[in-house]
């Protein structure tokens, strides 16, 4: 039952992310998971971040 609970609230967050969602959500598991990252490059580093580090930036370009 909590697993189901967990699937739906990352679902739902997923998709209020907007249309930088699959970066910024993988940067969020990147966040949640490594513990000493101290800037965006050291981010994507994550194993769970399967992107390059400029997505992060570009994606936020795009968003104004």
């Amino acid at each position: 039952m909590k697993l189901a609970k967990l699937e739906e609230f990352r679902q739902a967050a997923y998709e209020h992310l907007g249309r930088a969602h699959d970066v910024t959500f993988e940067l969020t598991d990147a966040i949640l998971l490594t513990r000493n990252a101290y800037s965006l490059a050291d981010l994507s580093l994550s194993p769970v971040f399967r992107r390059k580090w400029p997505s992060i930036y570009v994606s936020e370009a795009g968003r104004s």
